[in-house]
C-alpha cells in the first residue's frame, strides 16, 4: 500500500515559490519598462522585439528603438530564491511560453511556427523546442548552485535563445550520467553535450553550444543515450523502423546487441544502469551488460512509453492490443524488470500517451477520459486513489492535436486541459487541486524543470559572488536537501516519460511523444 504524505520540500516550495513570485513583480531593479513588469518586458527573439517595437515609433526612429530594447541575456536581473523554483514551458498553436511552477503566471512567450515540441535539457534549468529542423535552447530561468554542503538557488527572466542544434526531424532529448543527447531522426545524428556545458552559455547571438557527434548505421525514428565515459546505448533501424538496440564502448566497439523489440519506441532508465524500452510485444531490458526481453502474453502488445521511478525496478507502461489503432487504450501496464514479469491493470476508461506519469512515492499515475487522475500502486496494481480533475474528455483523431497531459514536479502535478484552455496544480499528498489558471492558448506539449542541478550539471560554482548570492540570503532545512528529486516524476524526467520518454524530473528527459 502507498503511504501518502505532504513533505516538507512540497510545503516549503508551494509558499516559497509564491513569495518569489511576489518578489519578482514587486522589484524595481528589472529589465522591464515603466509600468510593466520584468515578464511582459521579456524578448521572445531578437526579431519579435523590433516588430513589436516599430508599432510605437516612426520608420525613422524603427532600428534604435528595436535595439534598445533588447535586453542582452547576461543583464537579466537575477534574484535569490528560497529553494527550488520549477519553470513550465507549454507549447502552443503559434509559439511556446514559460510559466511560473507555484503562481501559474505567464512569465514569456516566444513565437514560433509549425508543430513545436519541448523538452527539458536535462540540467535542471534549460528546454529544447523543437522547431523545424532544429533543436532551439530555451533558458527557463531556474536554477541551482552547489555551496558547501547545500544549494543556492536563483531565477531571472527565461529566454528563448538563438543557441541551436541543427538537422533533419528532431526527434528525442535524453540525459544520462551528466550527458545530453539529441537524436534526429532524419539522418540517424547523435548529439551529445555535458550537462556543465550549458550553465556556461552566455546565450547571446555569438553562443555556440558544441556538442560530440556520432551516427547510427542508418537513419529512423530512434532514441540514443551517451554515458559519462563516452559509450552509448542506440536504437537499430530497419526499413520499418526500429527493430532493436546496441551499446557501444567508448571506443565504438559494439559490446551488447539485441534485435528481438519490433517497433522499439520509449526509453526510459532504471536503477544501476539498466535502460528499458518499449516494444510491440513487451519490453527489453539492457541491464549494464547485456539485453533481455520481457515478453507479453499477446502476440501484440505494444508498449510505446515507459515511465520509471527512483531505485525502482517496476516501469509504468502504454498497452495496445490493437494493431490498427482503432480500440483505445484501457489497461496499463506495470514491468517489473528484476522478476521480468508484466502485470495489466484495467482502467475501465481510455487514455493515450500523454496521460501517464510517476508520483513521488512511484505510484502510477493515468489521466483517463473520465476526467480522473487515477493513483495506483505500482507494486501491487491496486487503485488506491482518484481525483475529478476535469469533464470527461476523447482523444483527437491525430496525435499532434492537443489533448491533456500530466507532467509532475516532486509532489506536484502539472495537468493541462485543452477544452477550457486552462492548467491546474495538484498536491499528490493531499490529492487535491491548489492553483488552477486560465490561459490564453489551448496548451499542447508541457515540460518541467525544477531548478535543481542534475547530476554532472553543476560542476561549477556559478557567476554569483559571495556578496551578491548571500546579501540576506538565508538558508531553510529544504535548502540543504541537495537529493534529486525523485523525478520519475518527468521533469525533469530525465527518463522520464518520453516516448521513445525528460525520466527523473527533468531527469525528466523523455519526451512522451507515441510517434
Amino acid at each position: 500500500m502507498i503511504t501518502r504524505h505532504l513533505t516538507l520540500p512540497s510545503v516549503f516550495m508551494i509558499s516559497a515559490l509564491a513569495l518569489v513570485s511576489c518578489a519578482d513583480g514587486a522589484s524595481g531593479d528589472g529589465e522591464a519598462a515603466e509600468g510593466e513588469t520584468a515578464a511582459s518586458a521579456e524578448p521572445t527573439a531578437a526579431s519579435d522585439v523590433a516588430d513589436d517595437t516599430a508599432d510605437d515609433t516612426s520608420d525613422g526612429e524603427d532600428e534604435a528603438a528595436a535595439e534598445a530594447a533588447v535586453v542582452e541575456p547576461s543583464d537579466r536581473e537575477t534574484l535569490a530564491a528560497g529553494g527550488p523554483s520549477p519553470r513550465l514551458a507549454i507549447t502552443h498553436d503559434g509559439g511556446v511560453s514559460v510559466l511560473d511552477g507555484a503562481s501559474l503566471e505567464v512569465l514569456s512567450e516566444h513565437q514560433a511556427e509549425g508543430f513545436l515540441r519541448v523538452n527539458p535539457a536535462g540540467d535542471g534549468r534549460h528546454f529544447f523546442l523543437s522547431e523545424g529542423e532544429t533543436f532551439r535552447l530555451i533558458d527557463g530561468g531556474t536554477w541551482g548552485e552547489p555551496h558547501g554542503d547545500h544549494n543556492d538557488y536563483f531565477t531571472t527572466d527565461p529566454h528563448l535563445s538563438d543557441v541551436t542544434v541543427d538537422g533533419p526531424a528532431p526527434g528525442h532529448v535524453v540525459s544520462h550520467d551528466g550527458v545530453g543527447t539529441l537524436f534526429f531522426d532524419g539522418s540517424g545524428e547523435i548529439h551529445s553535450y555535458e550537462l556543465a556545458e550549458l550553465s556556461d552559455l552566455d546565450l547571446g547571438a555569438d553562443s555556440e553550444l558544441e556538442t560530440e557527434v556520432a551516427e547510427t548505421q542508418e537513419a529512423h525514428h530512434g532514441v540514443a543515450a551517451v554515458f559519462a565515459d563516452g559509450g552509448r546505448f542506440e536504437t537499430l533501424g530497419d526499413e520499418d523502423g526500429s527493430n532493436g538496440a546496441r551499446v557501444l564502448d567508448a571506443d565504438g566497439e559494439e559490446v551488447a546487441r539485441s534485435e528481438e523489440c519490433p517497433g522499439l519506441h520509449g526509453e526510459a532508465a532504471g536503477p544501476e544502469g539498466m535502460i528499458a524500452v518499449g516494444c510491440e510485444d513487451g519490453m527489453m531490458v539492457f541491464d549494464g551488460a547485456e539485453f533481455s526481453k520481457i515478453a507479453a502474453a499477446e502476440e501484440y502488445a505494444r508498449i510505446g512509453n515507459l515511465f520509471p521511478a527512483e531505485d525502482s525496478s517496476i516501469f509504468l507502461g502504454d498497452y495496445n492490443t490493437d494493431e490498427d489503432g482503432e480500440e483505445p487504450m484501457t489497461q496499463v501496464a506495470l514491468v517489473d524488470a528484476a522478476d521480468e514479469e508484466i502485470s495489466l491493470v484495467d482502467l475501465d476508461a481510455a487514455y493515450n500517451f500523454r496521460s501517464l506519469a510517476r508520483g513521488p512515492e512511484g505510484e502510477a499515475l493515468v489521466l483517463a477520459e473520465d476526467g480522473q487522475l487515477h493513483v495506483i500502486d505500482a507494486e501491487t496494481g491496486e487503485h488506491t486513489d482518484h481525483l475529478e480533475i476535469m469533464e470527461e474528455w476523447t482523444e483527437p483523431e491525430e496525435w499532434q492535436e492537443p489533448s491533456p497531459a500530466i507532467r509532475v514536479v516532486g509532489d506536484i502535478a502539472y495537468i493541462t486541459e485543452p477544452d477550457a484552455q486552462a492548467l491546474h496544480m495538484v498536491d499528490l499528498g493531499s490529492m487535491e487541486i491548489i492553483n488552477s489558471a486560465e490561459l490564453d492558448f489551448t496548451p499542447n506539449e508541457i515540460a518541467a524543470v525544477d531548478g535543481r542541478p542534475a547530476e554532472g550539471a553543476a560542476e561549477h560554482e556559478g557567476e554569483h559572488g559571495e556578496d551578491e548570492a548571500h546579501e540576506g540570503h538565508g538558508h531553510t532545512d529544504d535548502e540543504h536537501d541537495d537529493g534529486e528529486p525523485a523525478e520519475g516524476e518527468d521533469a525533469d524526467d530525465e527518463h522520464a516519460d518520453h516516448d521513445h520518454a525528460e525520466d527523473q524530473p527533468a531527469d525528466d528527459e523523455h519526451d512522451d511523444h507515441d510517434h
